[in-house]
């Protein structure tokens, strides 16, 4: 079990699971605090990182590309602050964060996890009722039906009209952007065929289906949320990002400019997964590449793309594998079956801790 436990919140790793609890702080970001406990399968981890600095560091959780239903709501426009896979660490637990990142990158490792994008989400996304948002107005879910308030700074457009409500059913597209600088940010819903239109769609101040985000606050980020939740339960929300046929598949897709896929739900593929992308990696990139030469869609596949000996090989090499078998120094299938037994007998409680601890770092070393 690893733990580190920080003002923004605490991490724990039980060699199967990260469960991130936020922090209750006055400084706690509101969408870490509105999410919650996030329990993050291993399966849909990419890699993680410790970014030391002066003054402390910066853990950071990669996630899979397309695992994390707000992850890909969000589009990587997430703050750090606003981000639950980071942690800032503090400068006398650097040593800790160090040793979370090495148990969860030999359990990545032990278990082959392809780095690659999934085929769904792998997380549930936030829990509803949900609400969120700012600006001129309040948006809500309950799992079925999507509700539009609005305060005293809507234009008559929306006020006139009153609350707006419409089932989940109905939503074709959702897209959530945050205000960034002198622009305002949105959340947008797209309904039916309304996307079929080529006329461009209003703007978000005077949409009846959208909020109009200010960026007064940092409650307003919780808007993203909402758009999470809604995401989840498109039926084509995990369609490919392509810019080819069939990226706008759905009614909606071409109704809001500069977000062709991101209405209908296709767009909003994250560029950096967790916000931890090619620009701030940290050392995800290449740990990417170690645990994986070439992207794969499953375990079988990353294990045939592997370096080593074919699948017919491991008949071989058998007799080496065993618990005091010494393992052939440059095959790599033998020694992460070496990693694996290893494990099982430490569980078992034939090794004690310190004796697992010795024979694994061996046996990592020859890898």
């Amino acid at each position: 079990m690893a733990e580190i436990t920080q003002h923004d919140g605490t991490w724990t790793f039980d060699g199967e699971t990260v469960r991130i609890v936020p922090g209750q702080g006055r400084g706690v970001h509101p969408v870490r605090r509105e999410l919650g406990e996030l329990a993050v399968p291993l399966r849909a981890v990419a890699g993680i990182s410790f970014e030391p600095h002066r003054k402390g560091g910066r853990l950071r959780l990669r996630l899979r590309d397309g695992a994390c239903p707000m992850l890909r709501a969000a589009d990587g426009r997430l703050k750090d602050a606003a981000d639950p896979y980071q942690l800032a660490v503090e400068k006398d637990r650097g040593g800790v964060a160090e040793y979370f990142v090495e148990e969860v990158r030999n359990a990545l490792l032990l278990e082959q996890v392809p780095s690659g994008p999934t085929d769904g989400f792998l997380l549930p996304g936030p829990s509803v009722p949900v609400a969120g948002g700012g600006g001129d107005g309040t948006a809500s879910f309950d799992g079925e039906t999507v509700r539009l308030t609005w305060n005293w700074k809507a234009e008559e457009v929306k006020s006139s009209g009153g609350p707006v409500a419409f089932p989940v059913s109905e939503v074709t597209g959702v897209h959530w952007m945050p205000s960034i600088g002198l622009a305002n940010g949105h959340l947008r819903f797209v309904r039916g065929v309304a996307g079929l239109s080529s006329a461009p769609a209003p703007a978000a101040e005077f949409d009846p289906y959208a909020l109009d985000l200010w960026g007064l606050s940092k409650k307003e980020y919780t808007a993203v949320l909402v758009a999470a939740a809604v995401l989840v339960r498109l039926p084509n929300a995990m369609a490919p990002d392509t810019a080819g046929p069939g990226a706008a598949a759905l009614p909606g897709a071409a109704a809001i400019p500069g977000a062709t896929a991101a209405a209908s739900g296709t767009a909003i593929a994250p560029t950096a997964t967790g916000a931890d992308g090619a620009a701030s990696d940290g050392g995800g990139a290449a740990e990417g590449a170690r645990l994986s030469k070439a992207p794969a869609t499953s375990p079988a596949a990353a294990t045939a793309t592997a370096p080593g000996p074919t699948t017919a090989a491991p008949t071989a090499a058998a007799p080496a594998s065993g618990p005091d078998g010494p393992p052939a120094a440059d095959d790599h299938d033998v020694l992460l079956r070496r990693l694996r037994e290893l494990g099982e007998l430490h569980r078992s409680g034939v090794l004690t801790d310190d004796e697992f601890t010795a024979a694994k770092q061996a046996v990592l070393n020859r890898l």
